[in-house]
């Protein structure tokens, strides 16, 4: 990941917090503070499929977050001092987790449409679209993935031996 072309072009990265069973993302954010690089968490509104992108200071500012109902950190809901990816430069890069994947970009998420609906106001945004790679274990990609009109394919899913 750190040596892939597009991680190292990108200046606005957004990335999950990772949960156990997910490809394990702490390294990858030191490494966005460590290259001067700005980073972005998600936070989920609960009961909707709204998302935002919120600026971390640090990586050490992930253990001021709170964690959900869901066992996800984020940043608490009155937490109005982040910046908003899409308020400012918008990203040039998206990290994506995924139950499942398929070789042509199609992606299962928890079922929600998070991201997908993200993406969808990122395509607004004065700067575009970002460019999105998923982070996969070998054993979630599969053959095919159930899509509906509203799943957007990811640019590239990266995977041990991809």
């Amino acid at each position: 990941v750190i040596d892939h072309p597009k991680y190292q072009g990108s200046k606005r990265i957004a990335i999950f917090l990772s949960m156990p069973d997910e490809v394990q993302t702490e390294e990858i954010i030191k490494d966005i503070f460590k290259q001067g690089k700005e980073c972005f968490i998600p936070r989920y509104k609960p009961h909707s499929n709204h998302m935002d992108m919120l600026k971390l200071s640090s990586a050490e500012d992930i253990s001021s977050l709170t964690l959900t109902s869901w066992n996800i950190l984020q940043p608490s809901d009155d937490d109005s001092a982040r910046e908003e990816a899409l308020a400012g430069g918008g990203l040039d890069l998206i990290f994506m987790p995924g139950l499942g994947f398929d070789k042509k970009g199609n992606r299962l998420g928890r079922g929600k449409g998070y991201y997908d609906t993200y993406l969808e106001r990122c395509m607004k945004h004065p700067s575009g679209k970002p460019y999105t790679i998923a982070l996969a274990f070998r054993e979630q990609i599969c053959d095919s993935v159930p899509v509906t009109e509203n799943d957007i394919p990811v640019d590239e899913v990266l995977y041990e031996d991809c």
